[in-house]
């Protein structure tokens, strides 16, 4: 609560107290002459002789006090006496009921009636009390006990107070005379039913002229009009309010109004510069931030809240503005594109407009303000900008090598238009397919191009400054390769067909189909047909369905294991594209032999089925039986082998061009440690030499001893030379009597010709060791490469069956 001011009235505290004094004295006289009546009127009932009821002798009514009494003695409040008190001191007056003993007491002889403490009316207003008389001597009560009251009369001791104050109070500036801004109520303690000590008048003591209070209703008003919150805001008033009417004497109490002005929108807005100047580089992106602007508004809250535009100007296409979040700023970004070489400056003419306007204040207005931005563009080297975006090229597969299918052009947009180099980007053609000139940007070949490898290509070119190698521009160049059809068809898979002997002519044996690496756009077309040298064969027929499938038939029956087991049917096929691409593949036909349902059982060249009486356990038995016979063939030619070691050999077993080489020549006939000479004349008694050769292994000491001297000797051939000769032909037929043993100086080995082929290795080492005769039959299963071989050796023999 505020400060409460209490004003007494004028005369101070004595005048009070004689007053207060004189009230009391004329009270206690009213009180006794009271009672005197009452006594007197008692004695003239009972001396009348009258046969009535005993009333008390005394007669009570009430008694009025003032209060707040100040004396230094006990507040006289009157006087208790009954008749049968003959002063004697025999009657004991008895004082009951509230504040008896503590705010009020008796003189139990006499009946005076005293306050010993001080009285509020506003804290209890009166006092009911008991009284009786008792007789000291019996100590019994000699009338009956009765009640009566104490008034305390008011007097104006309390102020008026604002209970709720200080007060807060808001109002819009601008508001007009007489516009209510608060009411308020003060309370007075004091008995509103007696005198003016509770009637309140309100005054104004602070905030004139703005403000007013009306007298008797404490309402607050607007005295005065125009009131600017962007001027002053808050208003400071003290109120009082004054009992007794206002009158002199009168006691007051004052409170606080805080009084604030709330916004209206009463100010247009305004920019602080008639012109902005900003800058951008050239290479921003879109969306990027330019700058930002204000137009300042004193007013606040959402009346300062703007809308921001480009009404005008040559960059309203090029850049755009929009409100940040507080809605105060603008914020300029990029619309489109920006570009040096093209325009270097932009003008943009902004408005900022209020978004609540107040249709109150129309003289105030406009609610808008226009500003001139002049935003300047930087120029930025930019990389090389191609033509296009991205290109797509379709290049048929048969292309040549080195052909130019396409270019693309990139150009420097700076303003030095520096020339520019081509290059490919190499992990996105890691095939090396194609070539770009350095130059003039032209696209080609390099390698030749399948659409059945890859059927597109994405390579991305790059375009580098020739002044800036760091400026590099990329485009996406799509090339898809479209098909030619350069792929003949095939059989799905290597077929084997089956007939029963027990066949018949026109039975269908085998549906063949075909497939085709390429992919026309009609799709696929086969034709199918015997080969020319089977056209007219008498066991078996094709039929084409079509539909991309073909049916062989037989023409016959009476099939025959014995007669031949196996038929080879070619079969053309063809496809429908130009230009026509066709092959020829063979379908083997077995002859088996078949139960009544068709189910084959056995065929010459392989038992395709297993009897249904073989049991597991025989199959077993005859499974370990082909293992023993497979480790024991091996075991055989690894000793085979192993006896037939080469002479010669190094640590792998894997000689190549090995060269003997003797480091200590030079020494003559004394040098014993390098050659043996003697053997050289003397090849007889080559073996009787005890000192063997260095170079050579105990194995393959010289063999000449089995040749006949004469053999080795010749006419013509004397001396010296013709031991020499001797000797190295006698060497030559050791040679070609054992070819497994190759010549220990030089062996030029072929061991791992033809890994991986069907042919497997050519080599004809070892091949002399085989004491059986080498067929070339399979050389027909071995494809078109090796028919050249399989006509010159694989001839058929006069009786042999036709192949079909």
């Amino acid at each position: 609560m505020g400060d409460q001011h209490h004003h007494h009235p004028g005369g101070g505290r004595p005048v009070y107290n004689l007053l207060l004094s004189i009230g009391l004295a004329l009270l206690a006289l009213l009180s006794e002459a009271q009672g005197r009546m009452d006594r007197a009127k008692t004695e003239e009932e009972s001396g009348a002789g009258l046969l009535r009821r005993v009333k008390r002798g005394w007669v009570w009514n009430q008694f009025f006090v003032l209060e707040e009494y100040t004396g230094l003695e006990p507040l006289y409040i009157g006087k208790l006496h009954s008749d049968m008190d003959l002063g004697d001191g025999s009657i004991k007056y008895i004082l009951s009921g509230d504040g008896a003993g503590t705010t009020f007491t008796i003189d139990d002889s006499t009946g005076d009636i005293h306050a010993i403490k001080r009285l509020d009316r506003e804290v209890q207003a009166q006092y009911l009390l008991r009284a009786q008389a008792w007789n000291r001597q019996t100590d019994r009560p000699l009338e009956p006990e009765s009640e009566f009251i104490v008034k305390i009369q008011d007097i104006n001791d309390n102020e008026p107070k604002f209970l709720e104050g200080p007060y807060q109070a808001t109002i819009p500036e601008m508001s007009t005379i007489g516009t209510e801004v608060i009411r308020m109520t003060a309370t007075d303690a004091d008995d509103p039913t007696y005198g003016n000590s509770a009637r309140v008048v309100y005054s104004i003591l602070q905030g004139q002229p703005y403000f007013s209070v009306e007298p008797k209703t404490g309402v607050v008003r607007v005295s005065l009009a125009g009131m600017d919150r962007e001027v002053r805001e808050n208003y400071s008033v003290i109120i009082q309010a004054k009992d007794m009417g206002g009158q002199l004497g009168g006691l007051a109490g004052t409170t606080v109004v805080n009084i604030t002005l709330s916004d209206v929108n009463d100010n247009p807005p305004m920019f602080d510069q008639k012109l902005y100047q900003m800058s951008v580089p050239e290479s921003a992106p879109v969306s990027s931030v330019v700058g930002r602007i204000r137009a300042k508004d004193r007013d606040i809250g959402i009346n300062a809240e703007m809308r921001y535009s480009i009404i005008d100007g040559d960059g309203r296409d090029t850049f755009d503005i929009n409100t940040d979040p507080t809605n105060l700023f603008g914020i300029i970004t990029i619309k489109k594109p920006l570009n040096f070489e093209t325009k270097a400056s932009y003008t943009l003419k902004i408005e900022g407009a209020n978004t609540h306007v107040d249709h109150r204040f129309p003289d105030k207005g406009p609610f808008s303000h226009v500003t001139i931005v002049h935003v300047s563009v930087e120029d930025v080297d930019e990389p090389p900008e191609f033509s296009s975006a991205a290109y797509y090229i379709a290049v048929p597969e048969d292309t040549e090598i080195s052909t130019m299918f396409m270019t693309v052009s990139a150009r420097d947009p700076d303003a030095a238009n520096t020339s520019i180099r081509y290059s490919i980007e190499r992990n996105t053609d890691l095939g090396k397919y194609f070539y770009i000139d350095i130059t003039s940007g032209a696209l080609m070949t390099v390698l030749p191009l399948d659409r059945e490898e890859f059927s597109w290509h994405n390579i991305t070119v790059l375009a580098m400054e020739m002044n800036n190698p760091r400026m590099i521009g990329s485009v996406s160049v799509a090339v898809k390769i479209l098909d030619v059809n350069d792929n003949p068809p095939l059989l799905t898979q290597y077929f084997e067909a089956f007939v029963c002997e027990s066949a018949n002519a026109g039975q269908l044996i085998q549906t063949v189909t075909a497939v085709d690496a390429d992919d026309p756009l009609g799709g696929h077309h086969f034709y199918y047909s015997l080969a020319l040298e089977a056209a007219n064969n008498p066991n078996f027929t094709l039929r084409d369905n079509q539909d991309n499938t073909a049916w062989i038939l037989t023409r016959r029956g009476g099939w025959s294991q014995q007669d031949q087991s196996v038929y080879y049917l070619p079969i053309f096929i063809s496809d429908g594209e130009q230009p026509v691409q066709t092959s020829t593949s063979t379908l083997t036909i077995r002859v088996c032999s078949c139960d009544v349902e068709g189910n084959v059982m056995s065929c010459n060249a392989e038992a395709y089925h297993l009897p249904a009486s073989l049991s597991r356990g025989a199959l077993i038995a005859i499974l370990a039986c082909i293992f023993v016979l497979l480790v024991m063939v091996l075991l055989m030619l690894s000793l085979q082998s192993h006896h037939k070691k080469p002479y010669l050999h190094d640590e792998e077993d894997n000689v190549h061009e090995n060269i003997v080489r003797y480091d200590d020549e030079g020494g003559g006939e004394e040098d014993t440690e390098a050659f043996d000479i003697a053997a050289m004349w003397n090849p007889r008694e080559a073996h009787l030499v005890g000192k063997q050769r260095q170079d050579m292994l105990p194995e393959i000491e010289s063999l000449s001893r089995y040749v006949p001297l004469a053999s080795v000797g010749g006419p013509g051939c004397g001396g010296g030379d013709s031991n020499v000769q001797g000797y190295v032909l006698a060497k030559l037929l050791e040679t070609d009597l054992n070819p497994c043993a190759p010549p220990y100086d030089s062996l030029q080995t072929y061991a791992y010709e033809g890994e991986g082929s069907v042919a497997e290795s050519l080599s004809s080492l070892q091949s002399g060791c085989s004491n059986t005769d080498h067929e070339y039959d399979y050389l027909n299963d071995w494809g078109p490469r090796f028919k050249k071989l399989a006509e010159m050796y694989g001839v058929l023999e006069m009786n042999n069956p036709p192949m079909w």
